[in-house]
């Protein structure tokens, strides 16, 4: 289990089988978000992990747990694949890296929109925030210390336009890849 899930976990250990119910409530309730929104029931989410509800409630008192637990496990994944990419070169990572971040932003918008609403001032959002940044930031600095991206490049600049992409409505993958691609362009030094 991650710092970012430790923060919103008792701070005490997990016996193997309570551990397993989490991680198997956390990837339900992603998939069942993704299918069908953030409203889904909970009950929906209980049974695509193969658990009774006060199982599911033990572990997540309040949707509101439950929709960070997930927030926190996706950003992590980012943060992860952001370090598997540290061997491949510096350029190959940055643009693999926000490929998979259309992604991350397209499926994950929902969940901080409501995380959002009903707690602006959230510790798993500023947390969530900072681990992502990190990633980002990491792999900009490499990526410009190399000469392959501009100087003038801030993460925070290039994930809010890749964002974007991955939630702009009536757009298709290949449009998306596209644009992703004129971003990327953008990114590489002026002659």
């Amino acid at each position: 289990m991650s710092e970012t899930h430790a923060q919103i976990q008792i701070q005490r250990p997990m016996r193997a089988d309570a551990r397993r119910n989490y991680e198997k409530l956390v990837a339900a309730a992603l998939a069942v978000f993704a299918d069908q929104g953030t409203s889904a029931s909970l009950e929906a989410v209980a049974e695509r992990a193969g658990v009774g509800i006060g199982t599911l409630y033990r572990h997540f008192p309040t949707r509101q747990a439950l929709l960070e637990a997930v927030y926190a496990d996706e950003v992590e994944a980012m943060a992860r694949a952001a370090g598997d990419l540290a061997d491949c070169a510096p350029w190959d990572a940055v643009a693999e890296w926000f490929h998979q971040y259309v992604g991350f932003a397209a499926t994950k918008r929902a969940l901080m929109d409501m995380m959002l609403e009903a707690a602006p001032d959230s510790d798993v959002l500023a947390t969530c925030r900072t681990t992502l940044s990190r990633a980002g930031n990491e792999l900009i600095g490499r990526a410009q210390a190399a000469g392959v991206v501009r100087p003038d490049v801030e993460f925070i600049d290039v994930a809010r336009m890749v964002g974007q992409i991955g939630v702009a409505p009536n757009t298709d993958q290949e449009q998306k890849e596209r644009m992703l691609g004129i971003v990327l362009d953008g990114l590489r030094p002026r002659p």
